[in-house]
């Protein structure tokens, strides 16, 4: 954990706007959609193992967070209504993903558009693979 990163004062979260609400020391304040909260998840099962290996989370517009926990003095754990609660969100990363929060969430919206893939649950394509030549 970077010692510079302020920490947060602060964590609601709005069942009904679906949006974590975060203060950090530093002032900075932030809302971040439960959805990016999923699609961004820390877990290897979204990252993959390594640089390429991202798995592309599709239909997570209307996940919930349903429970969340705190994690040492450095982290949360949310469990989302679709079953994930792998991902350990640092006070590192809830900041970074707040500070970029614009950038990844268009970043999003590209790579659903790219894969014919949506945000709306039940609209899942089948898996996007490589076609052989």
């Amino acid at each position: 954990m970077d010692t510079n990163t302020p920490q947060p004062t602060e964590i609601k979260l709005h069942q009904k706007s679906r949006l974590m609400e975060l203060v950090f020391s530093d002032g900075s304040q932030f809302e971040l959609s439960y959805e990016l909260l999923r699609v961004y998840s820390p877990s290897a099962e979204v990252r993959g193992h390594g640089p390429g290996q991202e798995v592309l989370q599709v239909g997570k517009r209307e996940v919930d967070i349903s429970n969340l926990e705190p994690v040492g003095n450095y982290a949360v754990q949310p469990t989302f209504s679709d079953g994930h609660s792998t991902g350990i969100y640092s006070w590192d990363y809830l900041f970074w993903l707040g500070t970029n929060r614009d950038t990844l969430w268009r970043q999003y919206l590209e790579r659903l558009k790219e894969a014919g893939a949506s945000r709306e649950p039940g609209s899942a394509p089948f898996e996007q693979r490589p076609k052989s030549k």
